[in-house]
């Protein structure tokens, strides 16, 4: 049996392979406004750093001028001290003018390229097959995009602003120490600034492996919560808020403990920065001093070498911070582009259409399928259902009646066989087309945590209120919504846990009756009502499945006795077939199954 097996791809690799998937979002093709957007940030960008470049040479210029000893620069005769000290209060404005400037320009490309990159995430999120759902924890997954959203938000920002422009600084300035003043001083900041960088990156990279640790442990400590918060009424149930909350802070015992690492190897990190940053100023601010006392240097010179290594340290100093961040940040993202790169299971055909459902016929073909190898659920299984047929299927648990149903939805392909709706195998057609022609209400109905009338219309979200009253009116819930003090405005909270399984499932039931499908799955639809309410939906549901092709899945004999034809599914293969009278007049495995829940019912009684 042929399936495919899903597996954890990994992001592109590494920092190179992680940044070119993020190029696309911040230089898009097609785009010329957010082109420009980029190119005008990055001319802002330069104009700044040119600013703050020249900057000390006006500081330089007052100093000196305010030195009676000392002839003022030719440059700066016309100005004054007063003058130059305007002008260096005036280069400081523009410098910070021109790099908010920047941010404002910038700001609408980066959050458009979030933006992007959150929807195409939570789409493929969609896309990939109930498999991969199911053995992935929620709570996790919504961890993982998040830190990979706001990953990419901190390289779009500190990447492209503070990387680009501090080695484009730090190149200016270098130039300038060794034109203006000596090779020495060139020397000392060269050395002062690779020994900076060696120590921070081999230093951060050691963090980063501790930093990732102390990622997985509030991962595991999300997921606990949100599994346990989902959870609230089992919980409840057992009397386990302690169990709870012990095995959550047991979870937090772990995050706490990386998280001191983290925190003792910062104050290493920030140590051995400031040393060798001072290390580094110092033995600058040596050399022009002893140039001063030569009389090789003024005392301006003294200040401006000050200035151009205030401005040097001070974005060094922040670049421990940021490498730290940029590469969590590629982290963060490598996990998010790991879900991107998430082959899909259940994709369209390249020459899909769209499928056409003229009459409704149903058809099973010799289908197989096992949601793992070892496992076989169904073995063969054949039915059709005509068009404006019932076909119920019955049998006992784990049979496969609900991975019918799974199928006909196509959240998985079949091992072998086919299934096809009025001849067109579902692998050759579109699934949005597919999924709009069949109406389902299921074992266990989950509602959104909005409104009453939202849940009713997401069976079809341009449909009138009138609409929307007509469905809940024939799903008998349009009395209980009516008494409700906001009416179809009640808020049913999360996964619908303000209504009884009874009023939930009729939401569910009022949804299918409004998105109005030509082919029906009715799993369990009425197993969560009493008596009296299940004989009414039966009623309802049994109108509108006229003209129309529907599959019941039942537990409960009783609700399929009208089905034009009941299939009995036993170990994955159809044991029997036929209406109510037929089976029963057959004494087997269905006239047992009656006997049996006839029983149980007068016990009950």
């Amino acid at each position: 049996m042929r399936r495919t097996t899903l597996t954890t791809t990994e992001a592109p690799a590494g920092a190179l392979g992680i940044i070119k998937r993020v190029i696309p979002y911040l230089w898009p093709e097609n785009d010329r406004p957010v082109r420009i957007r980029v190119v005008a940030a990055l001319v802002m960008l330069v104009v700044a750093k040119l600013i703050a470049v020249t900057t000390p040479f006006f500081y330089k210029g007052a100093v000196d001028a305010l030195a009676p000893e000392v002839i003022t620069p030719a440059w700066a005769l016309g100005l004054g001290a007063m003058g130059l000290t305007v002008v260096y209060g005036g280069a400081r404005a523009l410098n910070i003018g021109f790099q908010q400037l920047r941010d404002v320009i910038f700001a609408s490309v980066g959050q458009r390229a979030l933006r992007r990159l959150a929807a195409e995430t939570f789409t493929h999120m969609h896309r990939l097959s109930m498999r991969y759902h199911i053995t992935r924890k929620t709570g996790g997954l919504s961890r993982i995009i998040e830190r990979g959203v706001k990953g990419v938000d901190f390289l779009l920002r500190f990447l492209l602003f503070s990387i680009g422009p501090l080695v484009l600084e730090l190149l200016l300035i270098s130039a300038i120490l060794f034109f203006v003043f000596d090779v020495w001083y060139l020397v000392i900041v060269m050395v002062t600034i690779a020994a900076y960088v060696a120590f921070t990156f081999k230093v951060t990279e050691w963090r980063v492996r501790i930093r990732k640790v102390m990622n997985d442990e509030d991962t595991d400590a999300n997921q606990k919560a949100i599994d346990s918060l989902l959870n609230f009424e089992t919980v409840k149930y057992f009397g386990a808020e302690a169990r709870e909350a012990d095995r959550y802070d047991g979870a937090m015992k772990n995050y706490e403990a990386a998280a001191l690492k983290t925190a003792y190897s910062l104050a290493f990190l920030n140590f051995g920065q400031a040393l060798l940053i001072t290390a580094g100023l110092v033995g600058v601010m040596v050399l022009a001093a002893l140039g001063v006392q030569r009389g090789d240097l003024t005392v301006g010179d003294f200040v401006m070498v000050n200035a151009y290594m205030v401005q040097i340290t001070m974005p060094l100093n922040f670049l421990g911070t940021v490498y730290r961040e940029i590469r969590q940040a590629l982290v963060d993202m490598g996990e998010m582009f790991g879900l991107l790169e998430q082959p899909t299971e259940v994709k369209d055909a390249v020459d899909a259409k769209d499928l056409m459902v003229p009459r409704g016929q149903v058809a099973f073909r010799d289908v197989h399928f096992g949601y793992d190898d070892a496992r076989p659920i169904l073995q063969g299984v054949t039915f059709t259902v005509e068009p404006g047929q019932t076909v119920a299927v019955v049998g006992p648990s784990g049979a496969g009646k609900s991975t019918i149903g799974r199928l006909l939805f196509r959240f998985y392909d079949v091992g072998s066989g086919a299934i096809e709706i009025d001849g067109q195998d579902l692998r050759a057609v579109t699934q949005d087309s597919l999924h709009a022609r069949i109406g389902v209400v299921p074992q266990d109905t989950v509602l959104f945590n909005d409104t009453i009338r939202y849940n009713i219309a997401y069976g079809r979200p341009n449909a009138t209120f009138s609409e929307i009253q007509a469905a809940a009116r024939a799903a008998r819930i349009e009395t209980f919504i009516d008494a409700l003090p906001d009416g179809y405005e009640t808020t049913v909270g999360e996964r619908g846990l303000k209504l009884s399984g009874g009023e939930k499932q009729r939401v569910g039931i009022a949804r299918t009756l409004l998105k109005d499908p030509p082919i029906l799955l009715l799993d369990e639809a009425t197993s969560a009502l009493d008596t009296e309410t299940e004989r009414s939906i039966q009623a309802e549901l049994r109108a509108m499945s006229a003209g129309r092709s529907v599959i019941t899945i039942a537990h409960r004999l009783s609700t399929v006795v009208d089905a034009d034809q009941i299939l009995v599914l036993e170990n994955g293969e159809i044991t029997e077939h036929g209406t109510h009278e037929t089976l029963l007049a057959e004494q087997g495995r269905y006239a047992a199954m009656w006997s049996r829940q006839l029983s149980e019912d007068e016990a009950a009684a």
